[in-house]
């Protein structure tokens, strides 16, 4: 764009040249259709002047851009402030990796862990429910053996046993000092009546 600027400069240049120097009539600023007219009646010295001061002014824009472009130099630098910044980054993420890798191991180790609780209380459950069964039947014996030891003293209660000659085991009264049956002294059954206790 300043390129095409300084040339246009430069030719209005020329035909101030032309217009000073040999006194040619002023032709390019007859190609502005609204400011022809009022252009026409500058100076040719004028108007030389003011499109030497442009065409130098322009060129030197256009040999700055040239040589040091600005949008260049801010693209430049736009580029090599994120490559500054992803290498940062990229540090950064570097040294980070081994505290991430050590979380992941923790997370795997703990999905490990909690894997094998889940499978322990399931067993325990199982378990649980297999002795559910055997509880109760254990404590249906329990009652079953209460009763029965009820019943157990109620016979004991009710049932008296005579003394027993040890000799030839015939019954006896409890009065009786000697066997009638075979003449054994029976002094050492001292307690007149047996429990079952002592049967068993």
């Amino acid at each position: 764009m300043f390129s095409s600027l300084t040339f246009v400069a430069l030719m209005h240049l020329l035909d101030a040249i032309f217009a000073f120097v040999f006194g040619n009539p002023i032709r390019l600023l007859q190609l502005y259709p609204f400011l022809g007219g009022q252009l026409q009646t500058i100076q040719p010295l004028m108007y030389f002047w003011m499109s030497m001061i442009g065409t130098i002014i322009l060129w030197g824009v256009t040999c700055g851009i040239a040589f040091e472009n600005p949008v260049e130099t801010f693209l430049n630098k736009m580029l090599s402030d994120a490559k500054v910044h992803s290498t940062i980054e990229t540090q950064v993420v570097d040294s980070k990796s081994e505290v991430l890798d050590a979380m992941y191991e923790t997370v795997e180790a703990s999905s490990e862990t909690l894997a094998q609780l889940k499978d322990l209380v399931c067993n325990v459950r199982a378990e649980a429910r297999e002795i559910q069964p055997l509880r109760e039947c254990i404590e249906n014996m329990k009652a079953d053996m209460g009763s029965l030891k009820s019943e157990f003293r109620k016979m004991q209660e009710s049932v008296v046993i005579p003394n027993v000659c040890h000799a030839c085991g015939k019954p006896l009264m409890p009065e009786f000092k000697m066997c009638p049956y075979c003449g054994e002294s029976i002094r050492s059954l001292d307690s007149p009546v047996f429990s079952l206790n002592s049967l068993r």
